[in-house]
Order: C-alpha cells, then structure tokens, then sequence
C-alpha cells in the first residue's frame, strides 16, 4: 500500500484539524511557520457601554479574557473561541454553526433592537460583521487584539505532497514555496490570496471540519492539474 500523501499545515499533530486531515487519507505535516503578536491597545469602547463582546477566533479570545469583567455577555463564533476564553464567570453564547454569518444572526436574535458591541479580531480577519451592520442599529466597535507574521528565522517548508493555508497570510507565504504540490485554502479570503500570489489554490472549502475532509478526500493522490 502507497504511505499516505504528506499535508503541511499549521497545527500540532493532535489538533482536531490534523485528525481530520488523517481521517481523509492524508498525513498531517505539522508546520508552524507563523506566530502571533498580540496588541496592547486598549478596547474601542469601555466595557461597560458595549452589550456585548464579539470575539472571532481562539487567538483574540485568549488575548481579550484577561481584560474581560465578570459577567461580560461574549458572543464567539465557534467551541475553540468559547475554550480559549477559558473563563466560568462570562455569559458565553456560541452561534448553531462557527461562521461569521451565523454569528450575525446571533447576534440579532439576542440583541434585537441593536446597540454598541465590541469585536475582538485579528488585523487582517475577514470584516463581514463591520460590513453587514454598516448603517444599521448594531453599532460594531472593532478591537484589533492581534496580528499574524512570518517566523524570523523562517522554516523552510518540509518534503510534502500537499499544503493548507488556514489564513491570507498563509497563503501569501506558501504560494511561492509550494508551487509544486497540491494548494489547499481554508476559507474564500484563503483562496483569493493563493491567487492574488501567483499560485491560485486547486480547491478551497468554507471554514468547517467536514468540508475539509470532504475536500482532501476527493483530492487524495489526485495528479495535479492546472487551475
């Protein structure tokens, strides 16, 4: 039997995400090749005006949680992000699926006549809640708590058959490192950057665990072909 193709990504060998690259025939690479430099700018408002805090993903949660007052109402987007907050004294509330659109929705249904919300986020996160409530009554405060950047010294990129980005930046890095292997983009701004790079993406799935694995699936010991 052929051994499994190699897949570099940027996550430890047991994380969920590198459980679900094996479950779909491919063997994890871990590659950390990015780090995280976290802010210490103050939030846009002060906690006590905003109804609730937004936070998006796992690294602005765990910058924010320190900072946060009892009792604060946190609206996250997905478990990880509700994990990472690591607090039993906040009112967490977690939308049915981990996206910013449903987010979106969950935020309507528990604050329907609006108000002043603060939004946890990377510097370069997708912007979808500032622009979906522009003009509208829930006023989005933006909190730029950290920023992704390429190690320095950077590793080089490991003997693989395959890569994932899970971010723009990823992307932008991997796009000239792996022009010879199959390119994979976790999420639309993901996939956009590969191509923004020179190196456009051969699949790209939404956000989610399944899709993932679905995509790896049907792309296990595929040729590559021209996009």
């Amino acid at each position: 039997m052929a051994p499994a193709p190699r897949l570099a990504l940027a996550r430890p060998a047991q994380h969920p995400l590198a459980d679900t690259v094996r479950k779909a025939g491919w063997a994890p690479v871990p590659y950390s090749f990015t780090s995280l430099k976290v802010s210490s700018a103050p939030p846009p408002i002060p906690f006590g005006e905003a109804q609730a805090l937004l936070v998006l993903s796992p690294s602005g949660a765990r910058v924010a949680a320190p900072r946060l007052p009892a009792g604060m109402v946190c609206l996250v987007q997905g478990a990880g992000t509700a994990d990472a907050l690591g607090r039993e004294d906040l009112a967490v509330h977690l939308p049915d699926e981990a996206r910013a659109e449903a987010l979106w929705e969950l935020l309507q249904s528990r604050f329907p006549r609006g108000g002043d919300f603060i939004l946890a986020r990377g510097e370069r996160s997708r912007e979808y809640l500032e622009v979906i409530t522009r003009g509208s009554e829930w006023r989005i405060h933006p909190w730029i708590t950290h920023r992704e950047a390429a190690k320095d010294p950077f590793p080089p990129l490991p003997e693989v058959e395959g890569v994932l980005a899970l971010s723009p930046l990823q992307a932008e890095i991997l796009a000239p490192l792996a022009a010879s292997v199959q390119r994979f983009a976790w999420g639309e701004a993901t996939a956009e950057a590969f191509g923004m790079a020179g190196a456009p993406a051969h699949a790209q799935c939404e956000p989610k665990p399944s899709l993932l694995w679905a995509m790896l699936s049907h792309h296990l010991n595929k040729e590559e072909s021209p996009c």
